[in-house]
């Protein structure tokens, strides 16, 4: 039995070489880059972020400079639309919201044109569609995109900003 080989209870340990603090001083190292990273990332981002807000705000106070200036469209608007159980008819008021009195005056001058506009959108539509206030506040954003889009063929811009339904009739 000299040939045995020792057991491996009598082997001898093996040498430590301090690999369990190097690799925590490691990963701290990766943790703390990682930190700053995200840090500059979300510092940077809010900067872009405060100026594009002062920037749309800038452009807000732009667009509203002067006072605001009405134009009723007189007379209102009565149509006729298809019901389910008939004939129905709808009168609107409407009148015109802008800052800027030159878009208001191109308005004015284009009214047979903007009527037009208004009658067709108005009497294509369903009286159930406007019982609920969301239906209305759709005709009502079409009928703003309406007006613009008369106003920048003239103006090249869209210069009216509101359109209000000051009277909203329907039997």
């Amino acid at each position: 039995m000299s040939n045995a080989e020792p057991s491996p209870a009598v082997a001898a340990p093996a040498p430590k070489t301090g690999g369990g603090r190097g690799t925590v001083l490691i990963l701290a190292a990766a943790l703390v880059m990682v930190s700053a990273v995200c840090g500059y990332a979300l510092y940077t981002l809010r900067g872009h972020a405060a100026q594009g807000a002062a920037g749309s705000e800038a452009k807000v106070e732009k667009k509203k400079e002067g006072p605001e200036a009405y134009l009723p469209m007189e007379p209102a608007f009565v149509v006729n639309f298809q019901k389910a159980d008939g004939l129905s008819y709808l009168q609107v008021g409407v009148t015109l919201m802008s800052h800027d009195p030159a878009a208001l005056q191109a308005a004015k001058e284009a009214d047979p044109v903007i009527r037009n506009a208004l009658v067709m959108l108005f009497s294509a539509q369903d009286y159930t569609a406007l019982s609920d206030t969301a239906g209305k506040q759709k005709l009502q954003a079409k009928a703003l995109a309406a007006v613009q889009k008369i106003v920048e063929e003239r103006t090249g811009h869209p210069g009216v900003e509101a359109l209000y339904f000051t009277s909203f009739v329907m039997q």
